[in-house]
């Protein structure tokens, strides 16, 4: 990358490289939902790429997060609804109990983030999984550092009553 924030064409391929797991694990935080984070996570390269200018951000992490975030902000405006398939087959093993619980655990925490309001997902991926630095956040979010550190805060506090309500699984679109 130049000095003056321009990627050099030669080194898209690289930038491709290092933050496309990065961009995809955001995608899914955001939607949940693994062949739409790949959509979104391939569209955001695209346009990326066909923009060839200047990165509207201060790194190029925090500019493909932005991109992605409004990609999935149109998926939002352009589509229904999905509804999530059955669940996988019984299994036969012995340790069905635990796996069980395993996946009653995982499931409540993916409904208890999805049941979070969009912007909380996003500020709370990008700090507590990503380790992204509150200024950045607060460029892709486009809002105050003080407002993205209460919105990971709350988010967080969201999570943590919603794990200590046992037996109980909020849907995506409950309020938390």
């Amino acid at each position: 990358m130049y000095s003056n924030g321009y990627v050099k064409p030669m080194d898209f391929h690289a930038v491709f490289e290092r933050y496309a797991p990065h961009v995809r694990r955001f995608a899914l935080f955001l939607c949940g939902n693994h062949a739409l984070a790949d959509d979104i996570t391939a569209e955001t390269f695209v346009r990326a790429w066909v923009a060839q200018g200047k990165i509207g951000q201060e790194t190029v992490k925090a500019y493909l997060f932005a991109i992605a975030r409004n990609l999935y902000h149109d998926a939002l405006r352009h589509s229904k609804r999905l509804v999530p398939l059955g669940d996988a087959p019984v299994q036969t093993r012995s340790s069905v109990e635990r796996d069980y619980e395993i996946r009653t655990e995982l499931s409540s925490v993916m409904a208890a983030i999805q049941g979070l309001p969009e912007v909380e997902r996003a500020v709370l991926f990008m700090r507590a999984l990503d380790g992204m630095p509150y200024e950045e956040i607060s460029q892709v979010i486009n809002m105050s550092v003080s407002n993205v550190k209460v919105r990971v805060h709350r988010a967080r506090l969201k999570l943590m009553e919603a794990r200590a309500t046992p037996g109980h699984t909020r849907e995506a679109g409950d309020k938390i």
